[in-house]
């Protein structure tokens, strides 16, 4: 009896968790870019902090269903969650049609090593669900973030969004969208804000369509169209356009490829025009992906960590 009762709950676990099937892309992966990157530069090496004894990490923890999509995000923090802690949301990158979560894994623990919550969360991608479905996901997070507070020591009046080249560009958009409703999913639970405190953009794009831009085709698949066929899309999906005084401090950093800040200088400009503080640190003769390795990791961190106590 018991056997067939274990065998019944397994049938019911494993439909549940198949029942839907997330279209998947796998081109965007750590141990490619570092094969990749390798031959280029011999002597970098993947980072890899080890979580210190005073660190917990909790996986795989469902904040939003759609359907029957089930989004889950991981959850680093300090074991002593009386006292509240700056907060940041990690963003990860692959064209805004790979990548994971787990990909944020390094930078998650060195962050909560540091003292901070770390919070790696999933969000649709283009190949499952095009802009804004990202931005929802994202925003649900952050809503998530605030309502389980207590749980992990989060200090709701200093949460951050931090992504890496299209999840950058998705922090970008998170920090100059607060209180912007065009923004927020009308099926998601109002109750609890979706703002933040600061963005942290590190080698993503501000616009889509501007003259420092390259963005073609993985865009497109993102946008719903070629700019051309969805000029509007590609406007409303840029952060540069909705900097105002709403808008956070930013801290952005860069690789040595200019095409990865597009619409940076114009933003700083906007930023300066409103009082609003911004930081900029570029590493020279960086491959794109450079906050997976070493020697660039260690400095990116003491960046951040810097900005974090003097922004908030």
């Amino acid at each position: 009896m018991k056997l067939l009762l274990g065998s019944i709950l397994l049938l019911i676990s494993t439909s549940a968790f198949t029942q839907y099937k997330i279209p998947g892309d796998t081109s965007f992966t750590l141990n490619g870019t570092f094969l990749k990157e390798q031959k280029k530069r011999p002597y970098i090496t993947v980072a890899s902090p080890q979580l210190k004894k005073n660190v917990l990490l909790k996986r795989d923890i469902v904040y939003r269903v759609i359907n029957d999509r089930q989004l889950p995000l991981d959850v680093y923090y300090p074991k002593n969650i009386h006292k509240r802690k700056t907060t940041v949301l990690l963003i990860f990158g692959g064209g805004w049609r790979s990548g994971d979560k787990s990909q944020n894994e390094a930078m998650a623990i060195e962050l909560a090593n540091r003292g901070y919550v770390a919070i790696s969360a999933e969000y649709r991608l283009s190949p499952e669900a095009i802009y804004p479905a990202a931005v929802y996901d994202l925003k649900a997070a952050i809503s998530w973030m605030k309502a389980n507070a207590k749980a992990y020591g989060i200090d709701t009046s200093k949460i951050i969004a931090m992504g890496v080249s299209a999840g950058g560009q998705l922090a970008a958009l998170l920090g100059t969208t607060n209180n912007n409703q065009v923004f927020e999913d009308t099926s998601r639970d109002k109750s609890v804000s979706t703002n933040i405190h600061a963005a942290i953009d590190i080698d993503g794009i501000l616009a889509f369509h501007h003259p420092e831009s390259n963005e073609s085709a993985v865009a497109a698949q993102w946008l719903g169209g070629t700019y051309e066929q969805q000029p509007a899309t590609w406007k409303s999906a840029s952060a540069l356009e909705h900097i105002d005084k709403n808008t956070v401090p930013f801290l952005f950093i860069n690789s040595s490829n200019t095409r990865f800040h597009a619409g940076r200088d114009d933003g700083i400009k906007k930023l300066d025009s409103l009082h609003i503080y911004s930081e900029v640190h570029t590493f020279p003769d960086t491959p794109h992906p450079f906050w997976f390795f070493n020697p660039w990791f260690s400095p990116m961190m003491d960046y951040i960590d810097s900005f974090l106590k003097k922004a908030l």
